[in-house]
């Protein structure tokens, strides 16, 4: 009878340390990458007025392939403008990436391409169609609640570089 308690007893030790290993390994917003807030904000020309952002910029490719990998939430009146060195088609997906985006295209003249709404965890590709050099990820809904449209303009010191 001792003998089969010390077994059930180690059974059950060796299912939560299992677990334990299991929700250690899988990643958290502790492993979603943090890029600087660039001190210039972003602004966004719309049919009823400007909008504001303060950014990320990815600009290498492992920082444009980590984009908001993992990040759980983010500010209203926050994004990730991903930075391309030349125009071209690009691809997205939402893999590893819990909350639902805003991909708004840009060309490189800095205006607005197309917008594309990420679902969560999603591995469909998302794209805008045509040749953009720049893409503004925001929260999910932003764009409609600001009145972001194709067509607006955006301005930043990195997109005026880009278009030079």
């Amino acid at each position: 009878m001792a003998h089969r308690n010390w077994l059930t007893a180690g059974a059950l030790c060796a299912a939560i340390i299992f677990a334990a290993c299991f929700i250690a390994a899988k990643p958290g917003s502790a492993d979603a990458m943090l890029l600087p807030i660039d001190p210039t904000p972003l602004v966004v020309t719309t049919g009823s007025g400007e909008r504001s952002f303060s950014i990320e910029i990815a600009d290498t490719s492992a920082e444009r392939e980590a984009g908001l990998m993992f990040r759980r939430t983010m500010a209203d009146d926050h994004g990730m403008l991903f930075v391309f060195e030349r125009t071209g088609e690009v691809d997205f997906w939402m893999k590893n990436t819990p909350m639902a985006l805003d991909l708004v295209f840009i060309g490189e003249d800095g205006r607005i391409k197309a917008i594309k709404r990420g679902e969560p965890e999603s591995e469909a590709i998302i794209s805008p169609g045509q040749p953009v050099r720049f893409v503004l990820e925001l929260k999910a809904g932003t764009a409609a609640k600001d009145g972001i449209k194709e067509g607006d303009l955006l301005r930043h010191p990195v997109i005026s570089a880009g278009s030079n």
